[in-house]
């Protein structure tokens, strides 16, 4: 595996003053002690059929920044609630990457971010593979994943100690872009990895037994910014999306990135099938279809209906700061550097047969980071939990839609005033069933912070009646962060001690 060095002429400019390096942004230094600390309730009491952990992803930097910071550069720090017997145990700890050991060693931050004018020739990419961007709980074993393709790290639970690199049984060219996905009827890891030079993307799968079953290059016309995919039973969804380097800039050896609104974005099915028969250097075959121009961060789902396959996901179209044709709005759409996030929960429909493409906005108020029950993931779904994009400056959610997609109606739930949530994470209740009636038989648990006081609690709510079951103080600071995951854990009261 390739792995990123120290730049020879990384800048040591201080860097300046960042919205995301302050408030509830700030970075906290301090890890909890090994055994964790027991949280009480200052409101309910924490379920007694709720046995797992939730963990939570997000950016953290070890040392001050060199140069000019972005929200995505930080290390990856992890905040985890161990719950069992109505007992609940708060952890947090650093993801130790190796550029993250070089750094320790060296006593101050190595790598310079995003916001610096990347040297693309450098072997391993010009930036630190932080780990700090998901979670993915496959075959057994906690991921910790990051957003630009890199090695995946092994977290060791309850304890949230880095193993080490995951392996797989056979080198991946790039490795793993954050948001793979577990199929939880085949146990499958479906993944893309990608980068600057060709081939810009890749997918592939790894089996329930951890070992790769193989992986394929998908042919672009040139680099393209990869966030997300989906999968339904037969078929692994792949962007191109309209929001890319542009291309002229790149021949001139600078990257600008450019929202394409003359460029249709394409969805492409990947066959599964073609991801089971070991590394192939032969393109996938991809059957693609146009929309209209859009980026996507982050899908939710995608199920086969008939002859169609089915995506849910959430549509930004003006996705960059400053582009004149942006509409003018009455309200704040918040921003990271040049990055406008105004997105609302959508749904395309690919017709195979005639290759056509339907969608319609299924809400008219902005949402990010959706998830779902994951024992429903790339088969009809019913529910979704979009968290509630604030009018802020910055990205903050101040509440949750919970979506009903078969009837097209949706509930509200709202943060007490101040206070903003993250990811929310579908808890299954002990013993719930997999029926589609069962769906939303559980729980939602997220980490929220209040912006005046910076203090943090966990929420956990009943997700069928959308009512707050427990409200849990966390003894320490707890940065709005990323993505988050819950590992059920029934019958394993080691949990909570």
């Amino acid at each position: 595996m390739p792995t990123n060095s120290p730049p020879a002429s990384a800048t040591s400019e201080p860097a300046p003053r960042d919205p995301y390096l302050e408030g509830c942004y700030a970075p906290v230094q301090t890890e909890s002690p090994a055994g964790g600390v027991v949280l009480r309730a200052a409101v309910g009491a924490v379920p007694r059929d709720l046995t797992g952990v939730f963990v939570r992803n997000g950016s953290n930097p070890r040392f001050a920044p060199r140069g000019r910071y972005h929200w995505f550069d930080g290390d990856g720090m992890l905040h985890a609630v161990s719950l069992a017997g109505g007992v609940a145990r708060y952890r947090n700890r650093y993801v130790r990457t190796r550029g993250f050991l070089a750094e320790e060693e060296a006593g101050e931050a190595l790598w310079t971010g995003l916001l610096v004018r990347p040297d693309l020739t450098r072997p391993g990419g010009p930036y630190k593979n932080s780990g700090n961007t998901d979670l993915v709980w496959h075959a057994g074993q906690l991921l910790a994943l990051w957003w630009m393709s890199g090695e995946a790290y092994e977290i060791e639970l309850p304890s949230l100690a880095t193993r080490g690199v995951a392996e797989f049984g056979a080198p991946l060219p790039r490795g793993l872009a954050a948001h793979a996905k577990v199929d939880p009827r085949t146990g499958e890891l479906l993944f893309i990895d990608y980068g600057p030079r060709a081939p810009y993307l890749r997918v592939g799968a790894i089996s329930r037994e951890r070992a790769l079953l193989g992986h394929a290059p998908v042919e672009l016309p040139g680099p393209r910014l990869q966030h997300d995919i989906a999968f339904t039973e037969n078929f692994a969804l792949v962007f191109d999306l309209s929001m890319m380097a542009d291309p002229v800039e790149l021949r001139r050896g600078r990257e600008r990135i450019k929202m394409f609104r003359d460029v249709p974005t394409r969805i492409g099915l990947v066959p599964r099938t073609a991801l089971r028969d070991g590394p192939r250097a032969a393109p996938a075959p991809v059957q693609w279809f146009e929309a209209a121009p859009f980026y996507m961060y982050h899908a939710i789902n995608a199920y086969e209906d008939g002859d169609a396959v089915v995506l849910v996901g959430c549509r930004i179209t003006d996705p960059l700061v400053g582009d004149p044709e942006n509409p003018a709005r009455s309200f704040t759409v918040p921003a990271i550097a040049n990055l406008r996030l105004e997105p609302y929960l959508h749904r395309w429909r690919l017709d195979r047969a005639s290759g056509r493409v339907t969608e319609e906005r299924l809400d008219d108020v902005m949402g990010e980071f959706p998830r779902m029950n994951d024992r429903r993931l790339g088969r009809p779904a019913r529910y979704c939990y979009t968290p509630r994009v604030a009018p802020r400056e910055t990205l903050l959610f101040d509440g949750f839609t919970k979506h009903d997609l078969a009837r097209g109606e949706h509930r509200r739930y709202a943060y007490p005033p101040g206070w903003f949530g993250g990811e929310l994470t579908f808890a299954p209740r002990d013993g719930a069933g997999d029926r589609p009636e069962d769906e939303d038989d559980g729980y939602l648990i997220t980490i929220a912070s209040s912006r005046a006081s910076e203090a943090a609690e966990v929420f956990i709510l009943d997700a069928r009646a959308l009512e707050l079951v427990a409200r849990l103080p966390v003894p320490a600071r707890v940065p709005v962060g990323y993505h988050a995951e819950w590992v059920p854990g029934a019958g394993r009261a080691e949990l909570a001690g």
